[in-house]
């Protein structure tokens, strides 16, 4: 059964009101490329919390992951063109005007509006008075996912509710949005958690007080990752029947550096027998065909596009090795630490990728994967074809990986991390009571 709580736009199927709850404002849900913030919002409700949802956007992934299923959560989602629904405004901007605090909130988005003056910014303020205006009387704290526009509508929301708001940083947000308004929401917040220690560093030398500044790493759900078996293969690219299987996993935006990539893999030994298959979607996908065409290796390549968990974890198994060739987008866009790798890592695969970010805090070049500079097609490919040519070497990676992964990245102790920054006993406490 479907409830409908304040306004259409909120569904859930839990009819049993519950006394606290707190609302986790996302940019877009679900979404098939952050299944770390699906695996986040499932394991907080097993642990108790009382979760609404809150997107900005409307879905626009054609399906959905298994875990998008488990979660219980209601889903508002705010008007993604407020000019779209002007009536829902209006009743939001109507009540907000009587609330005690709704000038503070306004003229904050005044200020933020004088320093950023864009449609986006006002588009934020009016979907944080239809999120204060429609959340549920139990709401007690507001929780962003991203530092920028979804922290902008939770921070105005907060200010008419008057109630606390916290955030999760990860990766673009943090590197696009500019340092004066990430300072102020850090002075604003109770608290924050990011999902990389180069992240972490960075936000702590913009807060006032740094102890609100946590490191959380996402970590992998091993149950949802299960061992893969041995991943030992003799496949060297000596010949047809030898063909190596590369896999990448990502959007096809330019911080993921698919055009090296694919320089480096037209680069690479005639020789060499490899096939490389693509999962993701992304506006420059069809860019990146035209590419491999030009290059004249579109026939070893299958483009497979968005696709669920499920089938993501079929194809790391079926693979011999993990490619992603990260870099740094013009308008200084750049990943933390792709969940992707530690997928592969967690099926045995040997993962190659770049210097950048906070891929070193996952693989040791040389021990447990290949790390080269950023953007050099030419180091790529070299390692590529050392790599591909060398299962013995595949298989030495894969199971340091495997293990580095398994000891340092189970999201069960961001899980625990979490459920303290959100009042909820952890584990330890369970087990004492």
């Amino acid at each position: 059964m479907v409830l409908k709580r304040k306004s259409c736009n909120l569904q859930t199927s839990d009819e049993t009101a519950v006394h606290s709850t707190v609302a986790f404002v996302l940019k877009g849900y679900p979404r098939l490329s952050e299944t770390f913030i699906a695996q986040e919002i499932l394991a907080l409700e097993q642990r108790g919390l009382d979760i609404l949802i809150v997107s900005l956007r409307q879905p626009t992934d054609r399906s959905r992951h298994p875990i998008h299923k488990e979660i219980r959560a209601g889903i508002l989602y705010l008007p993604e063109f407020p000019a779209r629904e002007p009536s829902r405004v209006q009743k939001a901007w109507s009540w907000a005007r009587r609330q005690p605090n709704y000038r503070v909130a306004r003229n904050q988005w005044l200020r933020d509006l004088r320093r950023d003056w864009s449609l986006a910014r006002t588009r934020s303020f009016a979907q944080s008075l239809v999120l204060a205006h429609e959340a549920p009387a139990q709401l007690t704290r507001l929780h962003a996912h991203y530092i920028h526009t979804p922290a902008s509508v939770t921070r105005y929301a907060a200010m008419v509710l008057d109630v606390p708001w916290s955030c999760s940083a990860h990766a673009r947000d943090i590197w696009t949005a500019p340092d004066w308004d990430k300072k102020e929401k850090l002075d604003d917040l109770d608290w924050l958690v990011t999902c990389t220690a180069v992240g972490e560093k960075h936000l702590t030398t913009l807060a006032g007080d740094p102890r609100r500044v946590e490191l959380v790493y996402h970590g992998l759900d091993f149950g949802r990752f299960p061992l893969a078996g041995n991943k030992q293969g003799t496949s060297d690219g000596s010949s047809k029947n030898k063909t190596v299987s590369l896999i990448s996993v990502g959007r096809a935006v330019e911080k993921k550096g698919y055009g090296c990539l694919l320089d480096a893999l037209a680069r690479l030994p005639k020789h060499l027998h490899w096939h490389f298959t693509h999962i993701g979607d992304g506006a420059l996908l069809p860019a990146l065909k035209s590419q491999a065409k030009k290059l004249a290796i579109d026939d070893r390549i299958t483009w497979m596009g968005a696709q669920p968990q499920d089938r993501v974890i079929e194809s790391y198994r079926a693979a011999d090795m993990f490619v992603l060739a990260n870099c740094v987008a013009q308008d200084g866009d750049m990943d933390g630490l792709p969940n992707v790798m530690m997928e592969a890592q967690s099926q045995g695969l040997a993962c190659v990728s770049t210097e950048l970010s906070a891929i070193p805090e996952l693989i040791e070049d040389g021990i447990t994967g290949v790390l080269v500079p950023p953007d050099d097609e030419y180091a790529l490919s070299s390692a590529l074809a050392r790599v591909i040519s060398n299962p013995s070497l595949r298989a030495q990676l894969g199971k340091a990986g495997l293990g580095r992964v398994r000891e340092k990245f189970s999201h069960h102790q961001g899980v625990e991390q979490l459920a303290a920054k959100f009042g909820l006993a952890t584990t330890r406490r369970r087990m004492r009571a």
